[in-house]
């Protein structure tokens, strides 16, 4: 600890330039004196030059792992924005789904409830995208039968998706 103390000046000398940044040479002789501090206070020859060795290593796993960081890094912004729009957690896409589902035979159920007529226009409309005239003429009804039994399909709907009954 006592050459530490004394070399404190020329090792934080000896980390900026290696590093090329102050600020994290001083994280460095702080991470120096920590480990020196957890060492074995066995016998050291040349403690002078086990400080300097000691730096340097701290050097070099700083620079090792600022390399992984940068390589997985890479590899990530090379996977491309299609996953970056994956969820964090999985789960929330699986609850969605399953909502969806309930809310799907929710309303299958309720528009198997429909009366026969409004249920036909309601599908023809709905479903399978029929304009309301396209609707009257195969039906052989008005355009404003068309409307009437959309109207009815849907407060059917609403009642049974709100919790009411059809």
């Amino acid at each position: 600890m006592q050459i530490y103390q004394e070399s404190r000046g020329e090792l934080l000398r000896f980390l900026t330039a290696r590093v090329g940044d102050r600020a994290e040479a001083e994280d460095l002789l702080h991470d120096l004196w920590l480990r020196i501090q957890s060492a074995d206070a066995g016998p050291i020859a040349n403690g002078r030059s086990y400080l300097y060795r000691a730096a340097q290593n701290l050097v070099l796993d700083r620079a090792r792992a600022r390399q992984r960081r940068l390589v997985r890094e890479t590899a990530w912004s090379e996977r491309g924005d299609d996953h970056a729009t994956e969820p964090a957690d999985p789960r929330a896409d699986i609850e969605a789904e399953i909502a969806a589902r309930e809310d799907a035979a929710a309303l299958a159920a309720a528009m198997a409830k429909l009366p026969e007529k409004a249920g036909l226009v309601f599908r023809l409309h709905k479903i399978d995208g029929l304009r309301h005239a396209e609707i009257a003429a195969r039906l052989g009804i008005s355009r404003s039968g068309v409307e009437k039994h959309i109207a009815t399909a849907m407060t059917h709907l609403r009642r049974a998706l709100d919790g009411g009954t059809t």
